[in-house]
């Protein structure tokens, strides 16, 4: 699923998370996974994830970014 990392635009639906990639190949692999709930905004700030709840809530889940392998599940080269 692609999520909209901009901080304005919320999940549509329930979404557990274990590691977000970036159009530019970089990974942010949470260190636990992450339930997003329906109306969450995720976006980075300076380079650290960070989830607002609907209900204002700030999160800053434990991670770390890595470079991704550039070959993705279910697809062939």
């Amino acid at each position: 699923m692609r999520l909209i990392a901009d901080g304005a635009t919320p999940t549509s639906r329930l979404v557990l998370v274990e590691d977000l990639e970036t159009d530019n190949g970089y990974v942010f692999e949470l260190a636990s996974p992450l339930f997003l709930a329906v109306g969450d905004r995720i976006s980075f700030d300076d380079s650290r994830l960070v989830v607002v709840r609907a209900n204002g809530e700030r999160l800053l889940p434990a991670g770390e970014w890595s470079t991704g392998c550039g070959i993705r599940a279910g697809q062939r080269s």
